[in-house]
């Protein structure tokens, strides 16, 4: 094992989940986005969570900061995975998984565009709890603070479907 291997406990990240949602179409926004985070309820607590989340991040070669990582030059080998199925959206890692439900608007989006702009925070959201409701204004609150932007690794992946 590396030492980037050891440096990654990835239980250490508690339960990762993620939260897919797209501006108001009427206004123009046509890029659906997917949102991965920890909810800092693992083993360590939420800052051995987020330090996982670096961690990890950084062993995917992937920059954490404004630089956004284009995924769809080769999405083959390119370590973030998006797999539509009717509403359902899979996101694969490097030895995780997650899965969200979209809203209409983002299958879409992704289905007309074939990608979506990723972002994995580093910093915990506690608060967006899976099968809890996001209101618009967490949502916007959490996503749009420059803090956590800065700290998320960003990344424009494809998005593969199972559409017909």
């Amino acid at each position: 094992m590396t030492s980037t291997q050891a440096e990654i406990d990835r239980s250490q990240l508690g339960t990762l989940s993620v939260l897919a949602w797209i501006g108001d179409p009427a206004e123009g926004h046509k890029l659906p986005y997917l949102l991965a985070y920890t909810l800092g309820d693992g083993p360590g607590g939420r800052e051995a969570g987020e330090a996982a989340a670096r961690a990890l991040l950084e062993g995917m070669g992937l920059p954490i900061g404004v630089e956004v990582a284009d995924g769809t030059a080769n999405p083959q080998k390119f370590g973030v995975k998006v797999l539509l199925a009717d509403n359902q959206i899979a996101l694969t890692l490097p030895g995780l998984n997650a899965t969200c439900t979209a809203p209409d608007e983002w299958v879409e989006a992704a289905n007309d565009g074939g990608q979506a702009y990723f972002l994995f925070a580093t910093r915990a959201w506690p608060e967006a709890a899976p099968g809890k409701p996001v209101s618009a204004e967490q949502l916007k609150a959490f996503a749009g603070d420059e803090e956590v932007l800065t700290e998320c690794a960003h990344c424009l992946v494809t998005v593969q479907s199972l559409q017909r």
